[in-house]
């Protein structure tokens, strides 16, 4: 299975900080942001790895290179400055990605999710994307989505985050132009027929968007 980083945000919260690196290269701890997620994407054995760039895009080559000191292939998908939003990554990264399902990961998240789980998952027929949700931050307490018996649905009781992490099927963007388009109202589409997946992940996980985020995992890295 391949996997894609979503590495093309401007990164508006972070800033001063992202205006001069990108988000995902931004190092906390030992490491950069996305570092991490390219050791854990190896360790569970996917090392075909694409990742999207817009802002400051020339720094992920210089600084990633191809992936080999990590163990893995990265491959490049460039955007225009402003990128093209999730969806619109997604779709212009199609051609690297190929036909089979692959593994999306937001370049801000820091997590201990095992991603070997979701590299031996197998989509059922009319599946068409798997989402790791977990237990509603502080700054979603609303929550994005509902699970009922494995699946994902639009309303329910108790509603929980979608984490940044899935399974996606090509079939999903079908027909769709390489354009700047949001993912939530193909989601919103694909829930409505009953084809999406869902499980709820309770380990470690942090979507670092603001500066005090970025300070609290530093924290936590160091204890």
């Amino acid at each position: 299975m391949k996997a894609m980083i979503l590495a093309a945000g401007r990164g508006e919260r972070l800033r001063p900080l992202t205006d001069n690196t990108p988000k995902p290269l931004l190092k906390v701890g030992k490491y950069r942001l996305i570092e991490y997620i390219i050791q854990a994407l190896v360790k569970a054995g996917i090392t075909e790895i694409i990742i999207n760039t817009a802002h400051l895009a020339d720094q992920f080559p210089a600084t990633l290179g191809n992936g080999q000191q990590y163990g893995a292939n990265i491959t490049y998908s460039p955007e225009q400055e402003g990128a093209l939003e999730t969806a619109g990554g997604m779709i212009n990264a199609l051609p690297l990605l190929g036909d089979k399902p692959f593994l999306i990961v937001n370049g801000d998240v820091w997590t201990d999710y095992n991603y070997q789980k979701l590299a031996e998952k197998q989509l059922s027929t009319n599946c068409m994307c798997h989402l790791v949700m977990i237990a509603n931050p502080t700054h979603n307490p609303l929550g994005d989505f509902a699970l009922s018996s494995g699946l994902i649905v639009s309303e329910g009781d108790i509603k929980s985050t979608y984490s940044g992490i899935g399974i996606y099927h090509p079939a999903l963007f079908a027909g769709l132009a390489v354009q700047r388009l949001a993912l939530k109202p193909i989601l919103l589409k694909a829930i409505a027929n009953a084809q999406i997946s869902g499980e709820l992940y309770q380990g470690a996980w942090s979507d670092i968007g603001t500066i005090e985020r970025l300070q609290d995992l530093a924290e936590n890295l160091n204890t």
